[in-house]
């Protein structure tokens, strides 16, 4: 039976959660508060997330902890339905349910669904901690994040000692950034010595560098770790270098040391994307003019069926792209069936794996559409647009699809406005940009060569070792 209570959604989940998590999603109008892509197809709306948290099934639980990430928490934006689903997620944290383990979509390595919402409250947390001139947000969404700070840390605080050590640390990471709170400053003593002991010494160099900067804040004498980061970061460097020369003594011990190392579970948006950073960036150097923005080559001439048959403008779909949400009719997280309904086809070629006994999806095609769906875990990651047969996807209206090489690489770089980390190139050449998860590869029609625009979630962002042998075959 449905709770009235709930919001009228196509299914019960909203009407499982606790009591109180209901009580605080019924207190809000959501349909006054978008997120970052609210009303687009097949884009859930914030209380289907919010229900889908602690969904029986654990493909709708990992999209759900993924949304929260991609949909309210955008490339540290903040949105109308942020700071209102902070307080219902905060809601869900003592639920039994959340004790159940998985791979979230964000982090490496496995954890309790808890421990990974309290990872999105310090992640939540820490953009509360910016400022509008940072690019949150507007002043109503930001001040309504950190109007939330008080109630958010009377939750989150009462697991800093938890017994499981995810469930802790990720506790102690969101409590040290919701004490940046002025408010909050008396409560300061209780916890700067756990992130000292705790934080300060993680595998996870996210909650390191949370650490150092809060007791930073706080006055404390933070040399120390600041040298021991260093020296971390130095003697890794030294090891991967041994690991990645063949020819070099020691490559067997250093792969070996490599193998041993604590995973680094830290988000990979949050790599190269630390508060120092954006606060002391370095001067910008003089632009050069911007490039003229690539067009798609014409097309075959009508009637012509050869083996490098190019469609013609008229011919190709007409798709739209939002970072890290998806790509036309497609979002990122949807399972076969799902992807199959959307282009209204069937996948003419499927290609499994094997990991262990477990058999999985590694890609479909969809010759019809021009598509390549590929998998992680049996969900959409990234989307491989065919050059010659695909739709047409834009950006900011310039096309991305069958275009030269060349043109479509100058015009992002130049759109990127060059700083560190907003190109990467795979071993093939192909650029990568992190910023948007989109990726141009090539592919050959005869003498031809023309863009394949890949889009990518971020763990799909190292090509090399994300995409199957078959894709680099496309070229």
């Amino acid at each position: 039976m449905r709770n009235e209570t709930t919001p009228d959604l196509a299914d019960a989940s909203v009407g499982s959660l606790p009591p109180t998590a209901r009580a605080e999603l019924a207190g809000n109008a959501w349909e006054e508060l978008p997120h970052f892509c609210t009303g687009r197809h097949g884009v859930p709306d914030t209380p289907e997330i919010l229900g889908g948290v602690l969904a029986a099934e654990p493909a709708r639980r990992a999209r759900a902890v993924e949304d929260l990430y991609r949909l309210l928490l955008h490339q540290e934006r903040l949105f109308p339905a942020t700071a209102p689903a902070a307080l219902v997620v905060a809601r869900l944290l003592d639920d039994p349910r959340t004790l159940t383990e998985d791979r979230w979509a964000c982090r490496a390595g496995r954890r309790p669904l808890r421990a990974e919402l309290l990872n999105w409250l310090a992640s939540f947390a820490d953009t509360a901690r910016l400022d509008v001139e940072d690019g949150v947000g507007a002043a109503r969404e930001l001040g309504a994040a950190r109007a939330a700070r008080p109630m958010l840390y009377e939750r989150v605080g009462d697991f800093c000692e938890d017994d499981d050590p995810r469930v802790r640390e990720a506790a102690l990471a969101a409590t040290a950034l919701l004490l940046a709170d002025p408010a909050l400053d008396p409560c300061v003593p209780r916890y700067a010595p756990a992130v000292r002991a705790v934080l300060a010494v993680s595998a996870d160099s996210y909650h390191r560098w949370i650490a150092r900067e809060r007791l930073a804040a706080w006055g404390e004498d933070i040399t120390g770790l600041v040298a021991a980061e260093e020296e971390h970061r130095a003697a890794l460097d030294r090891v991967h270098a041994l690991a990645d020369d063949p020819f070099g003594e020691g490559q067997e011990q250093a792969i070996r040391r490599l193998e041993e190392q604590p995973e680094d579970t830290a988000a990979p948006e949050r790599l190269g994307r630390r508060l120092g950073d954006r606060t002391a960036p370095a001067p910008a150097a003089p632009r050069e003019p911007a490039p003229e923005p690539p067009v798609a080559v014409p097309g075959s001439e009508a009637g012509y069926r050869g083996p490098w048959r190019i469609a013609r403008e008229e011919e190709r779909a007409e798709w739209t792209f939002t970072p890290y949400v998806g790509v036309g009719p497609l979002h990122f997280g949807m399972a076969l069936e799902e992807i199959a309904g959307a282009l209204g086809e069937r996948p003419a070629v499927t290609a499994s794996s094997y990991q262990g006994e477990d058999q999985r999806l590694d890609y479909a095609d969809f010759t019809k559409n021009g598509i390549r769906a590929l998998f992680q875990d049996g969900r959409l990651g990234c989307v491989a647009v065919n050059a010659l047969t695909g739709p047409q996807v834009r950006l900011d209206a310039v096309p991305l699809t069958g275009c030269a090489p060349s043109l479509v690489e100058g015009w992002l770089v130049h759109r990127a406005a060059p700083r560190p980390g907003s190109v990467m190139y795979s071993p093939a050449a192909d650029p990568v940009f992190p910023d948007l998860g989109l990726a141009i590869r090539s592919q050959r029609a005869g003498d031809v060569v023309l863009t394949r625009p890949l889009f990518l979630l971020h763990d799909w962002l190292d090509l090399w070792h994300s995409l199957p042998s078959e894709e680099w075959h496309c070229s």
